[in-house]
């Protein structure tokens, strides 16, 4: 009876490499599944799609701001608010544009995550890479006693924005460049970073009592201007926070108890 020869050497390495491979794999975990992030609610909208002639300029997507670099949860420099403060802006800008101004938007729906941030970087005292700029007269060890930072923010509930008023034909305003000499959000428009906002007295986000919107210095065309954005908004349901010129919510808010934490992109949006 003729013998059968079992396989080659080579052959046998080759087996027993692919059966140890496959007890690899079998013993291997699962694969991590992506992270499912939360939806918007169907009641929120990107201002874009209801007014496109809105400016926009999100300092939180990118590094200028009073952190110095890009703030979690914001995707996309994209504005999201709910329908009903899309619409009292898009009221807003029609009344504005006959005025010879547009509205440019900061910042809009600010998601939970990104708030946090803002309290892990206050509570480290040691990063202070924009201060110059954001609030060269105020000790970061300041920030939360003095209400420019907080747990919660209204911006998470979408009915509250930040903005200013440009004047038309808008001038592009260059990029801001990080590391670049920073000059304090108080200082002379001509002075301060380049933006293409009519003069408010202050720059966005200035941690300073120059930013409260009746501010006695603040006097001439810069109140006059802080004015009109006021009066103009408030035509349309919003109230002005008095700390923050650039600062208002619309009335009645759809979700006044709520504070949301998805992703401000496109992609957030039923």
């Amino acid at each position: 009876m003729m013998r059968m020869r079992g396989p080659a050497p080579a052959l046998r390495a080759l087996i027993a490499l692919a059966v140890a491979g496959a007890a690899l794999v079998a013993a291997a975990p699962p694969a991590a599944r992506a992270v499912s992030e939360p939806k918007a609610p169907e009641e929120f909208v990107a201002l874009s799609s209801v007014d496109p002639t809105i400016l926009h300029e999100m300092r939180y997507t990118a590094a200028h701001n009073f952190v110095g670099e890009p703030i979690d949860g914001y995707h996309r420099p994209v504005c999201i608010v709910t329908r009903p403060t899309a619409r009292a802006l898009r009221k807003a800008q029609r009344t504005l544009l006959r005025r010879g101004h547009s509205l440019k938007v900061y910042d809009c729906y600010r998601p939970q995550r990104a708030v946090d941030h803002f309290v892990r970087w206050a509570e480290d005292l040691g990063d202070e890479r924009m201060k110059k700029e954001f609030y060269p007269q105020v000790d970061k060890s300041r920030l939360f006693a003095d209400g420019y930072i907080a747990a919660k923010s209204g911006h998470s509930r979408g009915s509250t924005v930040d903005l200013t008023l440009v004047p038309l034909p808008a001038v592009k305003t260059r990029p801001y460049v990080p590391g670049e000499p920073l000059v304090p959000c108080h200082a002379p428009q001509s002075e301060r970073f380049p933006d293409n906002s009519a003069d408010m007295g202050t720059g966005f986000d200035c941690f300073d009592t120059l930013s409260h919107t009746e501010d006695p210095r603040i006097q001439g065309v810069q109140r006059a201007n802080r004015q009109l954005l006021k009066d103009t908004l408030a035509g349309v349901g919003f109230v002005n926070l008095p700390e923050e010129w650039w600062h208002f919510t619309h009335k009645p808010e759809l979700f006044p108890d709520t504070y949301f934490d998805f992703p401000v992109s496109r992609r957030s949006l039923s």
